[in-house]
């Protein structure tokens, strides 16, 4: 059954992890691994559908462009994504499209792409605020609002120190990562001592650690998921938006080894950002970015648990880390935002 379901060209990255993953849900509770195995088999042979072509990019700055995806003509508001991951998960199709939402509420809506890894390869996180995103905005005209999804909403709220901007918005976005369960702290130490020097040899950090780190935060929830898409019909929306989230949680480029180093080490060992201690161009960064922001957090999240959010009104969304942005809950994201985006009008 393991042979039939990895022949084909898509899988889970790293494969051997995620069938491991399986086997060991199999000692509990073989029903589910068998569920998970048949629901990897139809994300293998499911059709993808054509790629949707770029937005046009307004302003790029080494590899990283900012692309506009349209909208009114208020306040411009800039979406930042995570360094992990490609973007499109805050623009993923016209249903569920996070951009698009925002753009219908009036604001002209720039989208962060980070571009390749290589081509940033001696940028840490502050690095990528500092030599990136702020330069890509420099040109806009008026104060921006920022929207900031996981690590990208951390780098909002220094850029939001660094330049006058209209606003903040965060989405499930860790700041106090003191607050992180130990076990999962402990779990991404260890992973990152094994992946260390693999990282220094190569300059970057591989997706596939990248993936293991995720995965370590919520094992069963990884099964579980291809499991429950065994359940689905093969040509439902739900199943090609399952393709889809898989799709783009499986690409993305490798984080550049600075960014590694300063993600697992500084943030996740030493939680420099909730201590006040991460410095960004010169200047040191606290939670609090002098604007109004408002910060989104998602119930049942294990990648960006809600304490670990930054402090300030917030949010809480009965979803979890990916679906408050393209699940069902959505609706009540897009509800809280537009009330907050239209305080500015």
């Amino acid at each position: 059954m393991y042979d039939s379901a990895v022949q084909h060209e898509h899988a889970p990255r790293p494969l051997p992890l995620f069938l491991d993953l399986v086997r060991k849900a199999g000692e509990r509770d073989p029903a589910l691994a068998r569920k998970a195995l048949n629901g990897l088999a139809l994300y293998a042979r499911a059709p993808r559908s054509i790629d949707t072509p770029l937005r046009p990019a307004v302003a790029r700055v080494r590899s990283a462009s900012l692309r506009d995806c349209g909208g009114g003509d208020g306040p411009p508001l800039v979406m930042v994504p995570s360094l992990i991951n490609p973007p499109n998960i805050l623009d993923l199709d016209p249903q569920v499209s996070l951009a698009a939402a925002i753009a219908r509420m009036g604001r002209r809506v720039l989208l962060v792409d980070w571009g390749r890894a290589d081509e940033r390869a001696d940028l840490n996180v502050a690095g990528h605020v500092e030599h990136l995103l702020l330069p890509m905005m420099a040109d806009l005209g008026e104060r921006p609002a920022l929207l900031g999804y996981c690590l990208g909403g951390t780098m909002a709220i220094a850029a939001a120190q660094l330049i006058p901007v209209e606003r903040v918005v965060t989405l499930a976005a860790p700041w106090h990562f003191a607050n992180y369960p130990d076990a999962a702290r402990k779990t991404l130490q260890q992973i990152w001592s094994a992946a260390r020097l693999a990282a220094d040899s190569l300059g970057v950090l591989p997706m596939e650690v990248l993936q293991a780190s995720f995965w370590s935060l919520d094992p069963h929830r990884t099964v579980a998921k291809y499991a429950e898409l065994a359940a689905l019909a093969p040509d439902s929306d739900e199943a090609r938006r399952f393709v889809a989230l898989e799709d783009w949680a499986n690409e993305g480029e490798a984080l550049p080894r600075p960014a590694a180093g300063e993600l697992l080490e500084d943030f996740f060992e030493r939680d420099v950002t909730g201590s006040g201690q991460w410095l960004v161009a010169g200047r040191r960064i606290d939670g609090a970015p002098g604007v109004p922001a408002l910060h989104f957090t998602a119930a049942r999240d294990r990648i960006a648990p809600a304490p670990s959010a930054p402090d300030g009104d917030r949010i809480d969304i009965p979803a979890g880390h990916v679906g408050m942005v393209v699940g069902r809950a959505r609706g009540l994201l897009h509800e809280g935002l537009e009330r907050f985006l239209r305080l500015a009008a």
